[in-house]
């Protein structure tokens, strides 16, 4: 294979020099006005034949390489940057895909309006809840979504704890009103629809909140004197990345110990989970 090679490279650059003194001694003899005088009108045809027949022969010789260069240039072509980044994500940054200053509402009802098995949200209680009404109600209306909602108990201690580190802002803890809200959705929807929509309230320390479309994670923190809404967003994709998986187990333990509330009376609902 080497001598092979080493035999190519040799009839390569052979080629290449008989094709550039052709050339040269071409156009010297034809300013001296030799052509015209050894073959007259008939020269110039023949010599640009020649030269064509050995490009020919270069490119013939040639050709293994350039199917290779084919065949890595095809290969290439189907790695696409997403391809490439997606995992790279999965390697060195767990899933994590970008960090938002603040949640990125309109994000998140793009990523609510391609859904098509789950949307989930963890929270104290949902600050943003109206301006995410719309967008929930198409996706169990439309495409019949399943859309699971966790808050906290409004009789649990977590509420106070909450209210307390929120004390310096105009914001408070307000289940009840996203309660409210979730009553309102549930009745407008076709009776045969209303289970899409489930909603529980869990007793327990909150740890992160998280809003769900399908694969995609937002995920902030419960920060003093801030809501989780104003912190900053993790965005995680993959349900099977490494921040994915924790993030759904601790939304799987939280829904699993949550109280289900009964949204044509949630009041009464919770009075009795006491």
């Amino acid at each position: 294979m080497v001598m092979g090679n080493g035999f190519r490279y040799r009839a390569e650059r052979i080629s290449l020099g008989a094709m550039a003194t052709a050339g040269i001694g071409v156009l010297l003899a034809d300013v001296l006005g030799w052509l015209d005088r050894m073959a007259p009108g008939g020269t110039l045809p023949k010599i640009t034949l020649l030269i064509l027949s050995t490009v020919t022969l270069f490119l013939l010789m040639e050709f293994d390489r350039l199917k290779v260069l084919d065949s890595i240039s095809t290969q290439i072509s189907g790695l696409t940057l997403d391809g490439l980044t997606g995992e790279l994500r999965r390697q060195h940054y767990l899933g994590v895909t970008r960090v938002h200053p603040e949640f990125p509402t309109a994000e998140f009802k793009r990523l609510v309006g391609g859904a098509r098995r789950e949307v989930a949200v963890l929270q104290t209680w949902i600050p943003n809840l109206d301006g995410l009404e719309t967008e929930l109600e198409k996706a169990v209306t439309e495409r019949e979504v399943e859309v699971r909602i966790l808050l906290v108990h409004p009789k649990s201690a977590v509420v106070d704890l909450r209210d307390q580190a929120l004390r310096n802002t105009s914001s408070s803890v307000s289940v009840d009103a996203s309660l409210d809200i979730l009553h309102r959705l549930h009745g407008r929807l076709p009776r045969e629809l209303q289970g899409k929509l489930k909603v529980r309230v869990y007793n327990s320390l909150p740890s992160i909140a998280v809003y769900k479309a399908d694969e995609h994670y937002l995920v902030s923190s419960f920060l003093h004197g801030q809501l989780a809404i104003e912190s900053t967003q993790i965005e995680i994709d993959g349900c099977d990345s490494v921040m994915g998986r924790q993030v759904q187990k601790e939304l799987d333990t939280l829904w699993d110990i949550g109280h289900e509330v009964d949204l044509r009376d949630p009041a009464r609902s919770i009075d009795i989970s006491q």
